[in-house]
């Protein structure tokens, strides 16, 4: 028997409480950031992203004074790539932080199995110490066709004087090549070719296919169609949230 919609909507709001670590998922140009802005205000939860981290560690002297800090900094200051303990010491100290007690959303991590079993086992590990309930990872896929990946992101062009974004086939200009703005000549980014999107694409299944199989294995995965509207999709993350904290 299934669940009412007033049954799916108290489910929904009751994990908006505490909606605990979400990873959303989502190949290049299904809308990952949009999905996450959008979950951050409504839940009013951080975003952890490896990138962000790595990135004020890079940028700010303060971030990078713990020793896994002076690492990673010295890796990058030599051109190295962080190696997965180094990335998982530093997503632990940053989980550690008040403003993700109640939940928070994974961006780009875990990327890979063993980062996916690393979480798994320090999640567990501290609902052992803390001696209470530590929501487990829900990992959500945003699902979109190739063809209409291809098309978010050939399609994308940027006026380099306000920044604004357009897309050729779903949202073109009024003039071709310029800016609705200010007139300027639109530029195509050189990593939104068709490929190099290709490639993109071939990492991105080979890194993520085994850590959704992970989640799915433990029946903690769901997808979402992503060709929607972004509030749809964000009702659908919500949604499928709710269903799988029951």
């Amino acid at each position: 028997m299934g669940t009412t919609v007033a049954e799916e909507k108290n489910a929904v709001e009751a994990v908006a409480a505490s909606p605990g670590p979400v990873l959303v998922l989502g190949a290049p140009g299904v809308g990952k950031g949009t999905q996450a802005k959008a979950l951050m205000a409504d839940w009013g939860i951080p975003q952890i992203s490896t990138g962000d981290i790595l990135r004020a560690i890079k940028n700010d002297p303060a971030k990078a004074q713990t020793e896994i800090g002076l690492l990673a900094k010295k890796l990058m200051e030599q051109g190295q790539l962080v190696p997965d303990e180094v990335v998982n010491e530093l997503v632990a100290d940053r989980l550690t932080e008040p403003d993700t007690r109640k939940g928070y959303i994974l961006d780009g991590y875990p990327r890979t199995l063993g980062q996916a079993e690393w979480l798994d086992k320090y999640l567990a590990a501290r609902q052992a110490e803390a001696g209470s309930a530590q929501l487990p990872v829900i990992a959500v896929n945003i699902q979109v066709g190739y063809t209409e990946l291809l098309r978010r992101v050939t399609g994308r062009r940027n006026c380099p004087a306000c920044q604004r974004i357009y897309n050729i086939y779903s949202h073109p200009p009024k003039v071709e090549g310029k800016c609705d703005v200010d007139g300027s000549e639109l530029v195509q980014r050189a990593d939104d070719t068709e490929a190099v999107f290709a490639e993109r694409m071939k990492t991105y299944e080979s890194l993520t296919a085994p850590v959704i199989e992970h989640y799915r294995a433990l029946g903690r995965f769901e997808e979402v169609a992503g060709e929607q509207t972004v509030e749809a999709v964000t009702t659908g993350i919500k949604a499928a949230l709710a269903r799988l904290r029951v």
